[in-house]
């Protein structure tokens, strides 16, 4: 019993009211400085990447995150990653659908194809074979040569399982997608 109290006195003792009190002033002064229109200064991408190889996954979330919120799609996409396995933030699809598909707009391949498979999945979303194709085959189609084989291959996949009529329309679905830059 005595174990437990003194666990949840390094937990939720007064060290941890101050970081939290911290935190708050630091988010603060960072919204104050977005308002204002000074650039807050954040990690680049390359140190969120080498964050994340050396497994790291809070400090790299935390990267990406600023970046993300920002519009940068490489980094919506590894924030939208680590959302849906729970790498330095909590699992949750319904996050890393948004990130994802905030990236997949702008025309990021590697976010259009990781959205298509959690529509295929129905994680986060309703699932829906025909938007994960669409998505899919967007990603396919703008795969650099290292992944256009596999993604070309978990497209076809997710195609066997439609119709004829479900397979055009989510072709004519793709032609006609056009990207949109963020805001």
């Amino acid at each position: 019993m005595a174990d437990y109290r003194l666990s949840f006195r390094r937990r939720f003792g007064a060290s941890s009211l101050r970081n939290r009190t911290l935190r708050v002033i630091a988010c603060s002064v960072i919204l104050f400085a977005a308002q204002a229109g000074v650039p807050a200064q954040a990690g680049s991408i390359e140190s969120g990447e080498s964050a994340y190889a050396r497994q790291d996954y809070t400090r790299s979330a935390a990267i990406f995150l600023r970046k993300a919120e920002l519009g940068n799609a490489e980094a919506q996409t590894y924030l939208g990653y680590m959302y849906a396995n729970g790498r330095g933030v909590p699992q949750n699809y319904v996050a890393a659908v948004q990130w994802l598909r905030r990236a997949a707009v702008q025309g990021y391949p590697t976010a259009q194809f990781l959205l298509g498979l959690l529509y295929d999945k129905g994680f986060g979303v309703k699932q829906d074979s025909v938007e994960a194709e669409v998505w899919l085959n967007l990603a396919a189609a703008h795969a650099g040569t290292k992944q256009r084989d596999y993604w070309t291959r978990i497209r076809n996949a997710v195609a066997s399982k439609l119709t004829l009529a479900e397979v055009a329309e989510s072709q004519q679905r793709a032609l006609e997608w056009v990207p949109v830059g963020e805001r």
